[in-house]
């Protein structure tokens, strides 16, 4: 199955990207947020989704091909890419600053992972007091002056072919945005924002500043997580952030929690369901009633104390570490919607041989918002020509239908010609 869109992950040195990605590596095959690696930079990552399989209470019979399903919670592969090279001046090229830019323009969103505890600088050392506001407004002051500086220096080249061919606004501005990963649909909801009245002829600097900031959001939607929530400096951080920030593109995590606890209940020493904020410890299960304690190795003193201060620094604060829905955060601001392509729309299988396979709703793919069943024909099945699709229950569906959840997401497109 295709797994774009990609979800790039930003940060300066020390600011926790690492850990964050490490948190997210390990046991792919689980539900949640996890990652495998393709190669050193790009990386599969899975998005906990509510699987249509709870909707027709099948779930003891969906088996995915890739990811998993436990209860209607299923995890759906989606690309992940980590962009290094983060630093003052990068669309200067200071540093890895140009490759920063060029593997950044391949991202759909963004996850810029900040370092809530102030304890390193701009460029990742370490310190105490830092403000960790000023790094969220660098990286969109990086990713704004490089394609204003990029504009900017043909600008009267711009308009003088722009009046010459007599094009839209939308049609000029796709020409010169296409290298960041533009589209047309894009370059119009910019615009259509801004509610420009004058001609591109006649735009100020001033204007395009704001066409490019337009662009920006509208092209790096971005997901803030506010790492390292352990920290006793990272309240007041914290509170500042959500003044200045959407709080809707804000998760609070710590990463170096996930980390330990996915690596104490490796070793059997507790229970952990990942993502929650539950952990029990052999004690815990002792005093519940179970005289084994679950079959859990006996904690010592030093990592008893770590758990419980964990619990309450953390888990029980925040309700979970925030691994997890960093993931899911970026799926919602870009507004993916699951679709479960399958062959037969009345049982939900997916094998040519029914009888001898009653596995169900064996793939799931994201489609962005306002994507048509057209749309998703043509990510899953190519230049294939398509007779006819139908919808559950077998009922036929137009290809110009908009897919949304529960409506239009579970497919079966017929190759032939209509």
């Amino acid at each position: 199955m295709p797994r774009d869109p990609l979800i790039g992950l930003v940060g300066k040195p020390s600011a926790g990207k690492s850990s964050t990605l490490n948190s997210l590596t390990d046991a792919s095959s689980k539900v949640g947020g996890y990652f495998t690696t393709i190669d050193p930079q790009r990386a599969i990552g899975y998005l906990q989704i509510d699987c249509a399989c709870a909707r027709y209470n099948v779930s003891e019979r969906c088996k995915p091909n890739y990811g998993s399903c436990v209860n209607g919670k299923r995890s759906v592969p989606i690309e992940l890419l980590d962009v290094a090279g983060l630093v003052p001046g990068a669309h200067e090229g200071k540093g890895l600053g140009n490759k920063f830019l060029d593997d950044l323009r391949h991202a759909d969103a963004l996850i810029h992972v900040v370092d809530a505890s102030g304890t390193t600088d701009a460029e990742g050392k370490v310190t105490r007091g830092y403000d960790p506001s000023v790094d969220i407004a660098w990286l969109r002051s990086e990713i704004v002056a490089w394609i204003k500086g990029n504009l900017w220096e043909k600008w009267g080249s711009i308009k003088r072919r722009h009046i010459a061919v007599k094009a839209t606004a939308v049609e000029t501005l796709q020409a010169q945005f296409s290298g960041y990963g533009s589209t047309a649909a894009v370059v119009a909801r910019t615009l259509d924002k801004l509610g420009l009245k004058e001609p591109l002829e006649e735009w100020s600097e001033e204007t395009v500043d704001r066409v490019v900031n337009a662009f920006t959001d509208e092209k790096f939607p971005t997901v803030i997580a506010l790492n390292k929530i352990d920290h006793p400096d990272a309240d007041k951080n914290i509170a500042k952030i959500a003044k200045m920030q959407d709080p809707n593109s804000i998760v609070l995590c710590s990463a170096i929690s996930e980390i330990f606890l996915r690596k104490m209940a490796k070793q059997g020493y507790i229970k952990y369901t990942e993502g929650s904020e539950f952990v029990d410890t052999r004690e815990d299960l002792i005093a519940d009633g179970d005289p084994d304690g679950g079959g859990l190795k006996e904690l010592d003193e030093k990592n008893r104390n770590r758990i419980e201060n964990l619990k309450d620094m953390v888990l029980y604060r925040f309700g979970s570490t925030g691994v997890n829905q960093v993931l899911s955060k970026a799926a919602e601001i870009l507004g993916l919607v699951p679709v479960f392509p399958v062959r037969n729309t009345t049982t939900f299988t997916s094998g040519a041989n029914e009888s001898a396979n009653k596995a169900v709703f064996r793939d799931c793919v994201l489609v962005k918002k306002n994507s048509t069943v057209a749309d998703v024909a043509r990510k899953i099945m190519g230049d294939a020509p398509i007779a006819y699709v139908e919808g559950a229950g077998g009922i036929r569906v137009a290809e110009d239908q908009i897919v949304t959840v529960g409506k239009n997401d579970i497919l079966s497109f017929r190759v032939g010609r209509a």
